[in-house]
């Protein structure tokens, strides 16, 4: 009898569990869907929706090793919500290796870090014969180092293979082999991050493309405050560290949601087809990422490959960077490559214009 006592206990407290998680993964699931402003804690559960996910995959083991098939049916149920998402992170699709014979427009966005603020050049010239082996017909780059030195440039080096060239102003740059109609620059206030868009004609088709950097996460620099006072002998507190960290994050993810605002009404006043690439520093169904993709396509959810899409290096191998695009376009494939040149990894993808 007491052994009963003990197991009707257990489960009660594992449904409990399975409510609280349940109740958090929808949570993230539809977090994105109000401005962080004001709302800050219930846009941060995006981000540990992986967690979430597989919470709940251990739980649905948990109700079917006991035989609890109804308890079974709430993680099943809110697995088979999480699917949409899941596509966000997950593509099992191999690469197509023929796509670049196919007729269309290649594009890639990479963040390149200044170039690791390499002096001679040939890191740039590194990633430009990238740019020429995965046949690239646009490149936009985000944290662009033009001054090599007083004499130099990287956009002579690019100008062979890329001869057209549009700049926002700071760091962020779209480099084509197709003549631009026009462009816009977006600097943001008290920021120094910006977007851009620039009108190319391809082959008498007209293409709205946007390269967007946004708002960093503000945590980075936070570590290697931290680090540093550490190493100088200071003791850094770790609640007040947590409050820093957490403060960093919401004031960074702050500006981002006004920078998507404005980039966003910018995005759909556009009548021509649109391709929408760059940096957001922001996971896929945040606040961020919905209001940039709008009506438009995630070509990695359309087309991608490669499993786990990744974009930033390191510990925090999570995707950030995108390319979205207009429903009139069809993607062919989306891929990204293992390049160590940057923080991020550069991201590709072959469309079809007709």
């Amino acid at each position: 009898m007491g052994k009963l006592a003990v197991y009707k206990y257990v489960s009660m407290m594992i449904l409990v569990v399975q409510l609280i998680v349940t109740a958090y993964t929808f949570l993230g699931l539809f977090g994105g869907d109000v401005s962080p402003i004001g709302n800050s804690a219930r846009a941060m559960v995006v981000y540990i929706l992986p967690i979430l996910i597989v919470l709940n995959l251990i739980l649905l083991i948990y109700w079917l090793i006991r035989k609890k098939w109804l308890m079974a049916i709430i993680p099943v149920l809110t697995i088979i919500c999480c699917i949409p998402y899941m596509g966000t992170l997950v593509q099992f699709r191999s690469l197509d290796t023929k796509a670049d014979t196919q007729k269309g427009l290649k594009i890639a966005t990479y963040n390149v870090a200044r170039f690791n603020r390499e002096t001679t050049g040939f890191l740039a010239q590194d990633i430009l014969a990238e740019m020429k082996r995965q046949k690239v017909d646009i490149f936009c780059i985000q944290e662009y180092m033009e001054t090599i030195s007083s004499e130099k440039k990287n956009s002579a080096t690019y100008k062979e293979y890329f001869p057209y060239l549009a700049m926002a102003g700071r760091d962020v740059v779209i480099f084509s082999k197709y003549p631009f109609k026009g462009s816009k620059s977006f600097l943001f206030d008290g920021s120094g991050q910006a977007g851009m868009w620039a009108d190319v004609d391809v082959n008498g088709k007209t293409l709205r493309i946007f390269n967007v950097h946004l708002e960093s996460t503000g945590i980075n620099p936070t570590l290697a405050r931290a680090g540093k006072l550490e190493a100088q002998g200071y003791h850094v507190d770790e609640n007040r560290f947590l409050k820093a960290i957490y403060g960093n994050y919401t004031l960074g993810m702050m500006a981002r949601t006004g920078q998507a605002n404005i980039l966003a009404q910018e995005i759909r006043s556009t009548t021509v087809p649109t391709i929408v690439c760059g940096d957001f520093n922001d996971v896929p169904y945040s606040y961020v990422y919905k209001t940039m993709k709008g009506d438009l396509v995630d070509g990695f959810k359309e087309c991608g490959s490669g499993g786990w899409m990744g974009t930033y290096r390191g510990k925090k191998n999570v995707r950030i960077d995108y390319i979205f695009h207009s429903e009139s376009l069809k993607g062919i494939n989306y891929y990204k490559v293992d390049l160590t040149y940057s923080d991020h990894y550069p991201v590709f993808m072959k469309l079809a214009l007709e």
